[in-house]
């Protein structure tokens, strides 16, 4: 059953003010924030890829949620609504509505650590502790590739019908068969409006000598590498290679070794912008929302002119999972477009669902108008999916990004 928009003037407010809490978090607690360049050498990095051996297939566990009623979820941080108490209520509306009692888990730091903590349980098949899971797109594309999880019943999730054609069909599960998108978001180019009056438009305008050594780049791989592509001609959604990420590479390089970039971090970038330590930087779209509403208006968010990249978090659910049904039926419910809208105005972050922004009118119309929370076709028509790359070029690719990262 579908809830109604709150309309309450006291709800209002506590989803307000809940919401506010969480763009305070954000800065320290973003899901999107990494664990440090010096955490992870290129060796780890490239173990974490690497397949654990001969695959066999694997048989997904008989599934009890017709007799338990339970479920664990793992997550990021700062990812679901939250009141004042630290309870989540969305959450307590989908126990309450199904009898389903849910173990909400913020387990997930980072996806290759999550990963290394349960790919031998994963490749074998066994329970890893969580029925279901809310992994990077790259993350579950590997996933997927290793046949590690299971299929999903479309008869348990109607509301799938809520899904934006836009995340319907990525090229590592056609049809939404092995996952379901929860949020995304952008990665593009910010800026300090009082150091840099005059903006930016790309991401050569990064690389303008005004701002040598106040420039900062992501440590994801995919979104600092993708955007440099896509500004070189690069479409990193069709059948590029080695030359096209070497000729990224090649300009990364120089830029770090002549001094232009400053630093190459995760969510710490944002402190940097705080400090002024930097006056720019690749950045993600939901962060700066919430900078700007912790720290002063100080900073734009921009695609830049060639494009930026678009990543999403998907449900997954692993081959050990005794409660698929139960897992299928929490997405259902996320899939109700006034659950999303609730969700997204506390999260920031862009809803896979269709009716979510019309919903969000009833709660916060400056929010549903918010092109980085509820993009228009022809927003989403700037942003672009890295492609899948396979064990090999996953490996090679992040190894090299990943040596200059470390000597940075």
């Amino acid at each position: 059953m579908a809830l109604k928009p709150p309309t309450d003037p006291m709800i209002l407010q506590a989803i307000r003010h809940s919401q506010a809490l969480q763009r305070a978090r954000a800065l320290s607690l973003s899901r999107r924030g990494f664990l440090g360049a010096a955490g992870f050498g290129a060796t780890a990095l490239a173990l974490a890829a690497c397949s654990t051996g001969d695959k066999k297939e694997l048989t997904p566990a008989k599934d009890v949620s017709a007799t338990e009623k339970t479920l664990v979820w793992d997550n990021w941080p700062a990812y679901m609504d939250e009141d004042d108490d630290g309870n989540y209520p969305t959450l307590i509306g989908f126990q309450d509505e199904s009898g389903i009692e849910v173990t909400y888990n913020v387990a997930v730091d980072d996806n290759n650590t999550y990963y290394a903590k349960v790919k031998d349980q994963l490749a074998l098949g066994q329970d890893i502790g969580a029925d279901t899971v809310c992994l990077t797109d790259w993350m579950v594309a590997r996933l997927v590739r290793n046949g590690y999880v299971q299929s999903l019943d479309h008869a348990n999730i109607p509301n799938i019908a809520n899904l934006s054609d836009s995340f319907a069909n990525p090229d590592f599960d056609k049809g939404r068969q092995l996952s379901l998108p929860w949020q995304g978001g952008f990665a593009g180019i910010c800026w300090n409006k009082e150091k840099v009056p005059n903006g930016l438009a790309s991401v050569d305008d990064l690389w303008d000598t005004a701002l040598k050594g106040r420039v900062g780049v992501l440590s994801e791989m995919r979104d600092t590498m993708g955007l440099i592509m896509l500004s070189q001609g690069t479409d990193i959604t069709g059948e590029w290679g080695d030359d096209e990420y070497a000729n990224a590479m090649d300009a990364f390089t120089e830029q770090v070794e002549n001094g232009q970039i400053r630093n190459i971090k995760g969510n710490g970038y944002l402190n940097d912008l705080q400090s002024e330590d930097t006056y720019a930087a690749i950045c993600w779209s939901g962060d700066i929302t919430s900078l700007n509403a912790t720290a002063g208006d100080k900073w734009e968010f921009a695609i830049p002119d060639a494009g930026g990249t678009l990543w999403n978090d998907t449900f997954v659910v692993p081959m050990g999972s005794a409660h698929k049904a139960n897992a299928e039926a929490v997405m259902n419910y996320y899939y109700e477009p006034e659950v999303a809208a609730e969700l997204a105005a506390w999260v920031n972050y862009v809803t896979p669902v269709n009716g979510a922004k019309e919903a969000m009118d009833a709660i916060d119309p400056e929010l549903a108008s918010n092109q980085l929370i509820f993009p228009d076709e022809s927003t989403l028509e700037t942003v672009h999916v890295f492609r899948t790359l396979t064990p090999q070029e996953e490996n090679d690719y992040q190894a090299q990004f990943q040596k200059v990262l470390l000597g940075s």
